[in-house]
């Protein structure tokens, strides 16, 4: 496994699969300067390249419509094979059904991108997406040298797991276009309405600890959501929202696959707020459409702490609220209804909790 790990090189190969000679030089110029680009005339050669050697390729832009084998027909056998979960592909078309693009989402695709293309557009969407798989493949790997280094270590162990966890969650800040400042908050935010308020009665320090680090995983299952839906700059339609309340389950499955976080301590806090950190107190949340106190008090305080980050800073679709504006809507349930004793709590703080937002 050593050797392996250290024989690691990150896939610098791009594959445009596309019919049309035109279109293919285009994309290959675009991308040249950054990677070995291959073509590929149909769906059929394009398949065959990419399973005889899934390991070279950082990326795949994939035309829908193709003589021997069309766009959705490749993502079917990708899909089968397992290959969308370490290779990106993106569509590249002019085909703007709604049923394709719902279809190519479903399967995995990391975004649609509509023809004529725009050269920028497409470098910063393909690029961005790229620097994502290969961080999470480098940290896959480093991950994997230090667990076969620190076994013996069990302290060592503990320190491993909580990097992982906050490397994660920096991921997901990248990927979505913010600041590592957003989770730092939320863990903040966590800690200090269960230190400072009767919401941590009768939780020991170490448990106080372990939620406020689980609190920063919260939104990890947005790495499963394509970059089109995550940045969008407006609002999302009802089919956009439907994919986008997945990283909620997302983020449960995810955080499940990974063995040695399991014996954190934080993974059951993690696990429970990463999958229910957007129920209602009225059971109007998603995904369970849980209520009242069927919430646990570690999903509903970092629900809080969210939606008062949220609205205290801009967003790519929104500017930030004034503090006062920010604090109306919570208290008149404009986001969402919250436990009445939760609000007391995090009112009886909230002077506190405004000094994050200051000019340092």
């Amino acid at each position: 496994m050593e050797q392996a790990i250290n024989a690691y090189v990150d896939p610098q190969t791009l594959l445009v699969v596309d019919d049309d000679e035109i279109n293919r030089s285009i994309l290959n110029n675009l991308f040249a300067n950054q990677y070995t680009v291959e073509e590929a005339e149909n769906g059929k050669i394009g398949l065959e390249y990419i399973m005889a050697a899934p390991e070279k390729y950082s990326a795949v832009l994939l035309d829908v419509i193709m003589p021997e084998m069309d766009g959705l027909e490749v993502l079917v056998h990708l899909q089968n094979a397992g290959l969308l979960k370490t290779i990106p592909v993106f569509l590249i078309t002019a085909e703007t059904s709604d049923d394709v693009m719902r279809e190519a989402y479903r399967m995995g695709v990391m975004d649609v991108i509509l023809k004529p293309v725009v050269p920028y557009i497409v470098s910063r969407r393909v690029n961005s997406v790229v620097e994502l798989f290969r961080a999470r493949r480098r940290l896959s790997s480093q991950v994997l040298k230090q667990q076969s280094e620190l076994l013996k270590q069990a302290e060592q162990i503990i320190h491993l797991n909580q990097g992982m966890i906050e490397a994660l969650s920096t991921a997901i800040e990248f990927r979505s276009e913010e600041s590592g400042d957003h989770v730092r908050r939320i863990h903040d935010i966590t800690r200090h309405l269960l230190a400072h308020t009767e919401w941590g009665a009768g939780l020991d320090t170490y448990s106080i600890d372990q939620i406020a680090l689980a609190s920063i995983t919260h939104d990890v299952g947005k790495i499963a959501i394509p970059d089109a839906i995550l940045n969008k700059p407006g609002r999302l339609t009802p089919e956009e929202f439907e994919v986008m309340k997945t990283h909620t389950t997302q983020g449960a499955q995810l955080l499940g696959k990974i063995p040695h976080l399991r014996e954190n301590g934080a993974y059951h806090y993690a696990r429970d707020i990463a999958l229910h950190h957007h129920e209602r107190w009225d059971g109007r949340g998603y995904p369970d459409g849980l209520k009242g106190d069927e919430i646990s008090p570690w999903a509903q305080i970092v629900s809080l702490a969210d939606v008062y980050d949220a609205l205290s800073c801009k967003r790519v679709y929104k500017d930030a609220f004034p503090r006062e504006k920010v604090l109306e809507m919570i208290r008149d349930g404009a986001c969402g209804v919250f436990n009445p004793k939760l609000l007391n709590a995090f009112f009886s703080v909230e002077n506190e909790l405004a000094r994050l937002y200051q000019p340092k």
